[in-house]
């Protein structure tokens, strides 16, 4: 059975595209004005939480730029922040989200630069901002955040990339302008084996997905939005330097853990975990970025994105859920 979910992962190349095309120019002037800042607070949930942690840990990992990362009800909280040159990005693809929409206006009576990223320009989120970004992905009706998530993750990697101190930032923008046609490439080539992996694993019931640096945000997106809300499966994400601590006591025979190696420094600990839990013969699934392309390993979630999508679109279509439906979600206001 095809379900909506399918269509969504063919377009997230054309959502990028749309994306860039509409908002590059005002990508660039929102930039400008967050390297002035000395604090830049990434604020989100779900999977517009996952972007934050990719950007940020990309960043961390070779600029300067001061950022933290927190839900929008842990922002609201936070005694902390005032508005001594700090700015906010505020995330939701439907625009609405409850607790990132407080936190954003607290941000606004604090009198701080706001920036939204949304995929609704018809949304509080989008209308309250300072400044706002509208993701081109036309309305996006699964819960997962296919084409909505990687547009978002595109529209922060360039905005704050430029207002970084890396060196080598023009050259991986620059690189990210391929990433459209690779994934057509990889949306192609990657999904039949992915329906395999899947028909295998259909019979699990609990998932670990291990990351590291912008991986790390990835495999939250994986736990967090993809296996538990879409393929209704157990799941939990994990750091891979934090695989030593609780998981691998529960790393043993026939537990699957998913890998997420890009080759960064940190994932010489990732190695490590992978090849300790072969040795207990777990049902170890390893995605790596070198075997879909040749790319920046700083950009490896906009890759590794696919394959895992396609992994648990098959995997709640051979248990028989629609990956893109909710049982709970929408019904709980808090």
């Amino acid at each position: 059975m095809k379900y909506q979910m399918y269509d969504d992962i063919i377009e997230q190349p054309k959502a990028i595209k749309e994306t860039t095309k509409a908002e590059s120019s005002h990508m660039n002037d929102i930039s400008e004005k967050l390297a002035n800042l000395d604090r830049i607070y990434l604020v989100g949930s779900g999977s517009s939480l996952s972007t934050l942690y990719s950007v940020k840990d990309a960043l961390e990992m070779v600029s300067n730029l001061n950022i933290d990362v927190c839900t929008g009800f842990e922002f609201y909280y936070n005694k902390r922040i005032d508005n001594k040159n700090m700015g906010g990005i505020f995330t939701s693809q439907s625009g609405e989200t409850g607790d990132t929409l407080t936190g954003l206006r607290k941000a606004n009576e604090l009198e701080m630069y706001t920036v939204s990223i949304t995929n609704e320009d018809n949304s509080h989120i989008y209308n309250e901002a300072k400044d706002s970004i509208l993701t081109r992905a036309t309305h996006e009706e699964s819960i997962l955040g296919t084409k909505t998530y990687i547009s978002q993750l595109y529209s922060l990697y360039n905005i704050l990339f430029k207002a970084s101190d890396y060196e080598k930032s023009e050259n991986l923008l620059k690189e990210m302008k391929t990433i459209p046609d690779l994934m057509e490439k990889i949306i192609k080539t990657s999904e039949q084996e992915n329906k395999e992996l899947a028909e295998k694993m259909k019979d699990e019931e609990i998932f670990y997905c291990m990351g590291s640096g912008p991986n790390f945000g990835l495999a939250y997106k994986t736990s967090m939005t993809m296996f538990m809300e879409g393929a209704l499966k157990h799941s939990c994400p994990l750091y891979s330097s934090e695989f030593r601590h609780g998981l691998i006591e529960r790393a043993e025979e026939n537990v699957p853990i998913v890998f997420l190696d890009a080759d960064y420094p940190s994932d010489e600990i990732t190695k490590k975990a992978i090849e300790f839990s072969n040795g207990l013969n777990a049902k170890t699934m390893v995605f790596n970025l070198k075997d879909y392309a040749n790319i920046d390993n700083l950009l490896s979630p906009f890759i590794l994105a696919i394959p895992l999508e396609w992994f648990v679109y098959y995997l709640s279509d051979f248990n028989g859920e629609d990956p893109g439906s909710t049982r709970h979600i929408g019904k709980v206001r808090y």
